[in-house]
């Protein structure tokens, strides 16, 4: 039997000004895999000078954002007071809890300047016994993530624990987050999975159990004998994964709950502008409407 029993095709969503983003989660195969219910894949793309990239403030619910960069950079602001640039190879995992606001914007030092910006942006909806927890805000530098050598391959740990080490990136359930890059011919055995699991190629070719799976796509591992990932070229992949979510989300716009109540009351809150501001932004994104993303 194949290892790969679906693939998830991602669909293009336009961010604004330009900044188009390829999404895999959630679809209508698999709203989610283990914790997380949102996977965006940005470019990567050469971004020109003064292009209007920027996320202006928005607000989000019982979810986690994280962000991760492979190229470029970007400026972090929330309505706790945080400040962070967010920098390739760093964990940013922002708690959004009962209700938090943030702005992603370009630096000021890359506005002027052509540049390139490559990255993943996930959402993890928090368990139910946590939807409502305080917000937060985590960086974790790329120095503190552990680095393995497993034969030819380089596997970072982001998040959860693999290969004998653990990431210190903390989280309120099971969950793996692997960042793996694998030289042309090598291989790689992903043992002790969580019980679902996915794999998205960011460059390369890659193959599982000797099924080529290309680019653009998302494959959900079946649950069992673990999978041989083979590289047909120099090539880099993440993959995701933990306990599945204990019970359906409903997801509308930047808001995730098991209550569809809870979140009809965010989108009042933040019409009202009840979910707080970003220290020194006046901008702010319209509720757009209850919708399905």
């Amino acid at each position: 039997m194949s290892s790969i029993p679906q693939l998830l095709k991602g669909h293009e969503k336009d961010l604004g000004g330009g900044l188009v983003v390829h999404r895999y989660l959630p679809s209508a195969v698999k709203q989610s895999v283990g914790p997380f219910i949102f996977f965006d894949h940005f470019g990567p793309v050469d971004v020109p000078a003064h292009a209007q990239h920027d996320v202006r403030p928005h607000p989000h619910i019982g979810l986690a954002t994280v962000t991760y960069l492979f190229e470029g950079a970007m400026d972090h602001r929330d309505s706790l007071g945080t400040f962070q640039r967010i920098e390739p190879g760093a964990i940013n995992w922002m708690t959004a809890g009962r209700g938090i606001v943030h702005s992603e914007r370009t630096p000021k030092d890359l506005v002027p300047v052509s540049h390139r910006i490559h990255g993943l942006q996930l959402w993890v909806a928090l368990p139910k016994a946590h939807e409502e927890v305080e917000p937060s805000f985590t960086h974790t530098p790329q120095a503190d993530i552990p680095v393995v050598q497993v034969g030819a391959a380089t596997v970072k740990v982001l998040v959860g624990s693999a290969f004998g080490h653990t990431s210190p990136v903390a989280t309120l359930a099971p969950t793996l987050y692997l960042d793996v890059t694998l030289p042309a011919g090598q291989t790689l055995t992903l043992s002790d999975l969580p019980p679902e699991a996915a794999i998205h190629p960011i460059s390369g070719e890659v193959a599982i159990d000797d099924v080529p799976l290309e680019g653009g796509n998302m494959a959900l591992l079946a649950p069992g004998t673990p999978p041989v990932i083979s590289a047909r070229s120099a090539a880099q992949f993440v993959v995701i994964g933990g306990e599945p979510l204990d019970g359906p989300r409903f997801v509308s716009w930047n808001f995730v709950s098991s209550s569809e109540a809870r979140i009809a009351q965010a989108g009042e809150d933040w019409v009202a502008q009840r979910m707080g501001q970003v220290p020194g932004e006046t901008e702010w994104i319209p509720l757009p409407g209850p919708q399905l993303v």
